[in-house]
């Protein structure tokens, strides 16, 4: 496959059955053969879109010794601000030449739950940073529960069978800042080849060429999103949970040619995961002869702690 299909969200919760098994088929078969779809149809309107960037910008643009004070040590990076340079791919030792923040789980409806995960981060300097932010996050959310469901009854699982693992997940979204480039980068990208850990990711700005993709045979494609679409990919949890029958597709930020160094880049992750005792075993229904057992038993928050490690957010 030579580009990134492009499916309808409305097909999913239209109400009308042909609809919505289209979708299925759709968004099932672009993940079996390239791990990523472009999404139309999402929850996120335009007016939050456009106050979520002018406020990351916002942030940002303030001084490094302002930032500096919202990186917050001994949580590996899970909550506020990571500095630029700070993670590196696995099994590379550049730091990508990034900066982010990131806003964690919104737990409002049980107690212990919340003790799992660091508090949010506020930003005292801009009035409206944590408000746009949350709004963002839970409606990436509820985009990327519609997408679960959908994969759910693509492999033969009851339609809500993803949704008390994803019910106050470890979900991240992760604002990025590539700055401009000021000098030759020294065997250094942007994002460094590299798959995600978590289930699926759901990709705000990825208009523009930056973003590319390693399809089967090796070849890297351009995945460029129109205005109103997510970049959705399966992420090294769902290909786990499901014998790598979804494939979780290595990709990259490029650095852009010589004559845009000057300019930013501006990209916003939503990562979603489960809660951490979610089991990842392989599910029967994705092993038969042909697709023997290829994974070890592992769970979500074990697996998480590993990568985190490997990516040098964590000690």
């Amino acid at each position: 496959m030579n580009s990134i299909p492009s499916v309808n969200l409305k097909d999913f919760t239209s109400g009308d059955p042909v609809r919505k098994q289209k979708f299925v088929a759709e968004i099932g078969k672009a993940y079996e053969e390239i791990g990523f779809v472009a999404l139309k149809g999402h929850f996120l309107d335009e007016d939050l879109v456009d106050n979520l960037y002018k406020e990351i910008k916002n942030f940002f643009a303030l001084p490094l010794e302002t930032k500096h004070k919202y990186e917050i040590p001994g949580i590996g990076g899970q909550r506020g601000y990571v500095s630029f340079g700070k993670e590196s791919a696995k099994g590379k030792k550049e730091g990508d030449l990034k900066e982010f923040w990131h806003f964690g789980q919104y737990v409002e409806d049980d107690a212990e739950r919340a003790k799992e995960y660091p508090e949010n981060v506020t930003v005292n300097e801009l009035e409206h940073f944590n408000e746009v932010g949350k709004k963002a996050y839970q409606k990436l959310e509820e985009t990327a529960k519609y997408v679960l469901r959908a994969l759910a009854l693509y492999l033969g699982l009851e339609e809500t069978y993803f949704d008390n693992y994803i019910h106050n997940g470890n979900s991240i979204l992760r604002p990025i800042h590539y700055p401009p480039i000021t000098q030759e980068p020294d065997n250094a990208v942007r994002a460094a080849a590299h798959g995600d850990i978590n289930l699926i990711t759901l990709l705000m700005g990825a208009q523009g060429r930056g973003l590319q993709v390693q399809n089967h045979n090796g070849d890297w494609i351009d995945a460029i999103a129109e205005p109103d679409e997510l970049m959705i990919n399966v992420g090294d949890m769902l290909s786990r949970h499901t014998n790598n029958k979804l494939k979780s597709t290595i990709h990259r930020v490029i650095n852009p040619p010589r004559e845009l160094w000057g300019t930013s880049r501006y990209s916003i992750p939503f990562f979603m995961h489960p809660i951490s005792e979610m089991k990842l075993d392989v599910l029967d229904s994705c092993i038969d002869d042909a697709n023997p057992k290829q994974f070890e038993d592992i769970t979500a928050g074990e697996f998480l702690d590993e990568r985190l490690r490997e990516l040098g957010l964590k000690k």
